[in-house]
């Protein structure tokens, strides 16, 4: 019977010398979970997927599969298969050869080899590629075959880092759908790394969100966008991000400078400074809005982005096709009142309204 491919990192830490690189991180993957580690450059999502390939060993905590401790084996020893960046294809071998090569490693009998690479190579649609070498083929090409490598012998996880990253944006957006699609079909668990918050909110089923070595965050993409835990996540998930605008809340109203902004709902505690969110599909021009200043329109086709300052704020709002607001223009804008998002100051963490 396969193996289910949960995974538990049970009060993980990392560090190199002086330094953490994880700080206590606690999180469980479910089988055939399509789960992504999301953050900027630096944040700790690529150092986790290499202690849950066994790569690296964690400085404290334990690593679980299914139930059973893997902290101190090797990735042999993990049935895992790794997608890298950079695709790691070995030039001299054709792509049969490439595609071959781990189960040429586990013994399997060259019989059976033959017909698994090109069942591999077929759902990855490169079958036809088998006798070229890596330098003769496309990036996109390229992709596939390390790919096929990895899904050829159903591993009990597929770990990914960033293996989208060298594709043109067009190539991209085609083979993440082609990517879920394989995880999906193949019914494993996946792990995949990423800066991307477009990739990570259109592949994963969840997400855990990474800032400076610990994991602010995690839930389902569109939780995490409706309900961001802190102003680190509000400000990095959505594209554009969230508009974060300083306010105050005087006890009975939030206000933006002197004028009060409708919220339909109510805010806890004592009057304060805080921060203000809303998303720039949720702000429309109202002429009983906010005074405005528009100073850059950004047309994106269908919609254009309007660059405003209310104040000394710059705000990014949403408008379908094209703006009919000039640059320099004055307008009123308002907030959506059922869509607010409140954050405390100090902590940064989200204030529940």
């Amino acid at each position: 019977m396969k193996n289910l491919g949960r995974v538990r990192l049970d009060r993980v830490e990392k560090h190199y010398g002086s330094v953490a690189a994880l700080k206590t991180i606690d999180f469980e993957i479910r089988p055939n979970e399509f789960f992504a580690l999301l953050g900027p450059s630096g944040s700790g999502k690529t150092t986790t997927l290499r202690l849950i390939a066994g790569l690296e060993a964690p400085s404290a905590g334990r690593i679980l599969f299914d139930g059973q401790d893997v902290t101190n084996t090797g990735p042999g020893e993990r049935d895992i298969a790794m997608v890298f960046q950079s695709y790691a294809l070995y030039p001299h071998m054709t792509v049969a050869e490439n595609i071959a090569f781990p189960l040429r490693m586990s013994g399997v009998p060259k019989i059976e080899i033959d017909k698994l690479v090109r069942e591999a190579a077929a759902r990855v649609r490169i079958d036809s590629l088998l006798d070229r070498r890596p330098g003769q083929l496309s990036g996109g090409q390229q992709q596939r075959c390390a790919l096929a490598r990895a899904i050829v012998r159903t591993p009990r996880l597929f770990l990914l880092d960033e293996p989208l990253s060298n594709l043109d944006a067009k190539l991209r957006l085609e083979t993440r759908v082609e990517l879920k699609s394989l995880q999906r079909n193949l019914n494993v668990t996946a792990v995949y790394v990423t800066h991307d918050q477009e990739e990570a909110m259109t592949l994963a089923d969840r997400m855990a969100i990474f800032m400076e070595g610990e994991i602010v965050q995690i839930g389902a993409p569109a939780e995490v966008f409706e309900r961001p835990a802190t102003l680190a996540v509000a400000g990095f998930i959505g594209s554009p991000a969230m508009n974060l605008v300083p306010a105050r809340f005087d006890g009975a109203s939030i206000r933006i400078g002197e004028a009060p902004i409708p919220i339909n709902a109510r805010v806890p505690g004592p009057p304060r400074e805080i921060m203000l969110g809303v998303r720039p599909g949720d702000i429309v021009a109202d002429r009983q809005g906010l005074a405005a200043e528009i100073y850059v329109n950004e047309p994106l086709g269908e919609t254009t982005i309007v660059n405003l300052k209310i104040g000394t704020a710059p705000v990014k709002m949403r408008v379908s096709g094209k703006s009919l607001f000039r640059d320099g223009e004055q307008i009123r804008v308002r907030f959506h009142p059922d869509r607010l998002h409140v954050f405390e100051c100090d902590s940064g963490r989200r204030v529940e309204v």
